[in-house]
């Protein structure tokens, strides 16, 4: 009677720290940043948490700076799965230091992406066209939409971080000495809104892109080489400051960008951890993503099935063969 006893209680305790073990995750709250790379990322991470791994998962509204704060701050949210991470650096790694946060994996393993573009098929006619060099001496097929004495490059619209940076890059290559114009587009629409019109014309067109983005999925972009390699001190101290009067020509730095999380996250949910530790996309598959998603007018959640459905050898190597039997099971019952 005894053994039969004491049998039962090692099975309802086995059976107690099974269900503990499977409930550690709980409830997770994850930063749904405002751009379409960052939504579509949380709204993965959301339904592979849910039908995964078990947990109550939650979105919530998120941007990058309030993000950081309220997570080093506050302890909420969990999880930021696209946290550009060089924006607050200092913060972000004090957090780290003082043991509120923990830089959980890389989300983008190209890192985010700038340069200066020009269309593939123009560097099929002329392969030159895909460095400085080349540009310059060709600087007569970049017409300008407005003066035909000069020749144009589409810079970043007026008041965002990049503006800076092209302007100073725009000087340090002298690329005015060339006939270049430097032109504002005005906007983020009337920056992509020239290159489609370029491409569907396939015309000549020259300027500043960056990447991961659906403008460079749906169209063949090639980066332009600045034949010097990256200084990413010089960048950093020169080429995103306004006061600085001696830039040198660098290739952009990839920035950062990371699945920031709570420590307290981290420490109660080792399994998710290392799902995050594995979860990264490569830029050309996140523009290809993109322009599904605009193509589609698909929101986040809309475009989880579309992703879980036709990238399975992409997700199924973050999970183990159980969670992803999990996940498909749960995608096949949308």
């Amino acid at each position: 009677m005894r053994k039969i006893f004491a049998t039962s209680l090692l099975l309802a305790s086995t059976s107690l720290s099974t269900f503990a073990n499977a409930s550690e995750c709980g409830s997770v709250t994850i930063a749904d940043m405002n751009w379409n790379s960052a939504t579509l990322i949380a709204n993965i991470d959301r339904f592979i948490l849910e039908h995964g791994f078990d947990c109550d998962a939650e979105l919530v509204p998120g941007d990058t700076m309030p993000t950081g704060t309220a997570m080093i701050e506050k302890g909420q949210p969990d999880i930021a799965p696209e946290f550009w991470s060089n924006s607050m650096k200092s913060a972000l790694d004090q957090g780290v230091k003082d043991g509120r946060i923990r830089y959980a994996g890389v989300t983008l393993s190209d890192g985010g992406e700038e340069g200066f573009w020009v269309p593939a098929y123009m560097v099929e006619k002329d392969p030159s066209l895909a460095t400085i060099a080349g540009i310059k001496a060709n600087a007569k097929l970049f017409e300008h939409p407005e003066d035909p004495s000069k020749s144009a490059f589409m810079g970043c619209p007026a008041g965002w971080n990049c503006q800076i940076s092209t302007s100073q890059l725009f000087e340090a290559m002298d690329l005015a000495a060339s006939g270049f114009d430097l032109i504002d587009p005005g906007s983020g629409a009337g920056l992509s809104g020239s290159i489609a019109k370029a491409y569907e014309r396939e015309e000549a067109w020259f300027g500043y892109y960056w990447a991961p983005t659906a403008v460079l999925g749906k169209y063949n972009m090639v980066k332009v080489d600045f034949g010097t390699g990256i200084d990413e001190k010089h960048f950093k101290a020169c080429i995103t400051q306004n006061d600085c009067l001696t830039p040198k020509t660098t290739m952009y730095p990839p920035s950062a960008v990371d699945s920031v999380v709570t420590e307290a996250f981290a420490a109660r949910a080792p399994e998710v951890m290392a799902y995050l530790a594995a979860r990264s996309f490569k830029n050309a598959q996140m523009n290809e993503l993109l322009a599904w998603m605009e193509d589609q007018q698909a929101d986040g959640e809309y475009s989880v099935e579309h992703f879980i459905t036709n990238y399975e050898d992409t997700w199924s190597q973050w999970v183990d063969s159980a969670t992803a039997k999990k996940i498909k099971k749960a995608v096949s019952a949308l």
